[in-house]
């Protein structure tokens, strides 16, 4: 396969079927999961993986109930996958960025499937998750090594295919952030000022981790204005937090749409908000000028997340958060701007 070139990308979106014009992208999901496995090591190899998920345990696992149910946190099966997008698609969707990377099991060609099955155009992220998943030979790997891997990536195929990553991302970061991750950031700088991409993050569960991301981006000279933090959903909860990390002028991205229960299994202490909530979040970013930083999705990846096992779906925000945001005087330009415009800029190589 042709190897690409910066020349080559520069102002088109790169999905996982090829390099496209970006007004094709239309409204476009900007942080989900297709096919997964967000189990840990440990989660992994442990013989006991849980009840199989159904329509009458769904509320249960999901509010955990049940107690941690591995099998939740897994999904390998293309057939379901591409139902769930096809509904994705009805409801008015376009474009799913999907952010499964190493340490999460990628399936690059079963992205390919699912996006030729369902008219969807899927674009798929590069680089490494947090720590705990990534492959024990990454300790000894240095942040040329992690620049060169998610260049090639983007310009030749990523996790041995030729299907290529369309932006870079989400590279998972923990706190207190570790030295291995702190390399696949450098790694993931480099990668981004070589071909233009944009760059997704996954901050740890901790308030002050995006602002600590943030100003690492800064201190390196990184393009703020194509950094997306994401998970601020579950992470900032007070305005002052927010507000400031807005002013570095990176896109603050809400991405547990669909989370309606306040219950997070991933961290006890924390009270999720509501979609209602989120969209109060969004209006106080807008009032004070921060409409253009603002990214909206779902991060599925519990299959009780899925309309198959009982969930909301990727059609979740184009079926019911857009008729809530114009219940709530939301302007039809600033939902564009939200769901297609940002996105769109985002995912054009500059």
């Amino acid at each position: 396969m042709t190897k690409l070139s910066r020349e080559d990308l520069t102002g088109k979106a790169q999905t996982v079927l090829g390099l496209i014009d970006p007004t094709e992208l239309g409204p476009t999901l900007m942080h989900e999961h297709l096919l997964w496995d967000i189990r840990t090591p440990k989660m992994q190899a442990d013989p006991d993986q849980g009840p199989e998920i159904n329509l009458c345990n769904c509320w249960h696992v999901n509010y955990g109930a049940r107690g941690k149910v591995p099998r939740n946190l897994v999904l390998f099966d293309r057939e379901i996958a591409t139902k769930e997008v096809a509904e994705m698609r009805a409801a008015g969707g376009r474009t799913i960025v999907e952010l499964t990377v190493g340490g999460l099991k990628p399936d690059p060609e079963g992205l390919v499937g699912i996006s030729a099955a369902t008219d969807t155009h899927i674009v798929m992220g590069c680089g490494h998750y947090v720590d705990e998943y990534q492959d024990p030979a990454n300790r000894g790997r240095s942040v040329d090594d992690f620049a060169a891997e998610m260049i090639a990536q983007i310009y030749e195929g990523a996790w041995g295919s030729n299907v290529r990553a369309g932006l870079i991302g989400e590279i998972g970061c923990q706190s207190p952030w570790t030295d291995l991750e702190k390399r696949v950031m450098e790694g993931a700088l480099i990668a981004q000022k070589e071909t233009g991409a944009a760059l997704n993050v996954h901050p740890g569960r901790d308030a002050g981790q995006p602002q600590e991301v943030a100003e690492f981006v800064a201190a390196r000279g990184g393009d703020m204005s194509r950094l997306i933090i994401s998970h601020i959903d579950r992470t900032v909860f007070d305005d002052e937090r927010l507000f400031r990390l807005a002013d570095t002028g990176c896109v603050i991205e809400l991405d547990l749409f669909g989370q309606e229960q306040s219950f997070y299994a991933l961290n006890f202490k924390v009270d999720l908000p509501n979609d209602a909530e989120r969209l109060r979040w969004i209006r106080r970013l807008i009032e004070r000028g921060h409409l253009d930083q603002i990214a909206i999705s779902h991060d599925i990846c519990y299959k009780t997340r899925l309309s198959t096992f009982g969930g909301h779906g990727y059609g979740h925000i184009f079926e019911n958060v857009l008729p809530m945001m114009r219940r709530r005087d939301f302007s039809e330009a600033e939902i564009q701007r939200i769901t297609v415009e940002t996105p769109r800029r985002l995912l054009t190589f500059v």
